[in-house]
């Protein structure tokens, strides 16, 4: 699949990091520091134009969240397919000590996938499941 892409910097395109991964690696193009418990919006110098019928999914990045408690706050975050605008990514430091993000850092992930639109219908009642309305932890741990 192609996707019209800008780049608003002389910096490359975002690309996967291995021929197998599933994202395309979004990078920083600014500098910022992000305080323990603190979020900023991260520009990427990019700007898509993603397929009607696709949607762009901003995910975090495992080594960010394991290593340094930093993740994207709205994950995932979503590019619908009639955004022009520059992508962000909206990080979130939920570790003990300042996070720095330098131009050119990897910050998130873009994974770009087919959306089904669904019509809500109104009824009067649902069908019952075994489930039924068990909601969180419903199940217990083991």
């Amino acid at each position: 699949m192609h996707i019209e892409a800008i780049s608003l910097t002389r910096h490359p395109l975002p690309v996967p990091a291995t021929p197998r991964s599933a994202g395309l690696d979004l990078k920083a193009t600014e500098y910022a520091a992000i305080p323990a418990g603190g979020r900023a919006l991260i520009k990427t110098g990019i700007k898509l134009a993603i397929p009607d019928g696709f949607a762009g999914l901003i995910c975090p990045r495992s080594g960010l969240a394991l290593t340094h408690g930093v993740t994207v706050l709205n994950a995932p975050g979503v590019l619908d397919a009639d955004y022009r605008g520059e992508v962000g990514v909206i990080l979130a430091n939920f570790g003990e000590l300042p996070f720095i993000v330098e131009p050119g850092d990897r910050i998130a992930q873009l994974l770009i996938q087919p959306v089904v639109r669904a019509e809500l219908i109104q009824v009067e009642s649902l069908d019952d499941t075994e489930r039924g309305e068990g909601g969180f932890g419903h199940t217990g741990i083991r």
